[in-house]
């Protein structure tokens, strides 16, 4: 498993979100994972700043078949496409994961916009959250 074909998602793509039909025939799912961070309630979807701190964030490892292809997807998917206005909601980076176990690096979608009025959830599990 190469760590260039690994995508940690925190939200509406993680298997039990809104839009995890999204990942479906891509790859395979790997199992739970967590990442330094904290997370935020935007709107109807989740906001994920990567940091050093001691928030835990809950999400889920994605092995992608090919990864290319659909990292293109998600970005347009999550507003950081090549034809989406500047500055963008979301940024596509590599981040470490801790899976089972063991630390890997994979891409995520952290969120690039202020946070200041949004609604930390404390636990990092975006779909354990209240609406």
């Amino acid at each position: 498993m190469a760590d260039d074909a690994l995508i940690f998602v925190y939200g509406t793509l993680r298997p039990g979100g809104s839009a995890e039909a999204r990942m479906i025939g891509h790859g395979r799912w790997l199992g739970p994972a967590t990442a330094t961070g904290r997370l935020y309630r935007i709107s109807h979807y989740p906001g994920f700043v990567a940091d050093t701190g001691d928030d835990v964030v809950q999400g889920a490892v994605f092995e992608a078949a090919d990864p290319g292809a659909l990292l293109a997807e998600l970005d347009i998917y999550e507003g950081c496409g090549p034809d989406d206005d500047a500055p963008h909601e979301y940024q596509r980076v590599r981040i470490d994961i801790c899976h089972r176990g063991r630390s890997r690096t994979a891409w995520a979608y952290v969120y690039a916009w202020p946070v200041d009025e949004a609604n930390h959830i404390g636990d990092g599990d975006f779909l354990r959250a209240p609406a």
